[in-house]
């Protein structure tokens, strides 16, 4: 699938999980799939609700929040497509974690925050079979060449 998202998302995306630096910070991608692409419309930020001394690796949100995130899309005609989130000081890649809490075919983009810097971001989808994430292309476009 391809993932398309506009620059000026994946900005907001890099400063959102530079601000929670050095714990992870994550939210909700809401869009459209057209076919095999998925572009992403918006996104929300949610508070991480994990263990304040474990969230410099974990993050975590409550059923609320989800369920809040849904009747939002719904109710602008979008679909809950998938969730973002930071790795401090560690690569933008799916930990063994990730995996465990994962949901196969929702899309999950990841940044890697360096020293309070974001410097990468990757998309990933689980595999049916929950053996391992599979990497998604992922194009980042200007607000006007972006698909509707």
């Amino acid at each position: 699938m391809n993932v398309v998202l506009t620059h000026s998302l994946q900005q907001d995306i890099f400063r959102q999980m530079e601000a929670t630096y050095p714990n992870e910070g994550g939210g909700f991608l809401l869009g459209r799939i057209t076919g095999d692409t998925l572009t992403v419309v918006t996104i929300r930020q949610v508070e991480n609700v994990f263990n304040s001394e474990e969230q410099y690796h974990r993050y975590a949100m409550t059923p609320h929040d989800w369920m809040r995130l849904e009747d939002e899309a719904e109710a602008r005609g979008l679909t809950l497509v998938g969730y973002y989130h930071s790795h401090p000081d560690s690569p933008a890649i799916p930990s063994t974690y990730d995996r465990d809490h994962a949901l196969p075919n929702f899309l999950y983009i990841i940044t890697q925050v360096q020293e309070g810097r974001a410097i990468d971001m990757r998309a990933w989808r689980l595999r049916p079979d929950r053996t391992q994430f599979d990497a998604e292309a992922l194009s980042i476009h200007t607000e006007g060449d972006a698909p509707p």
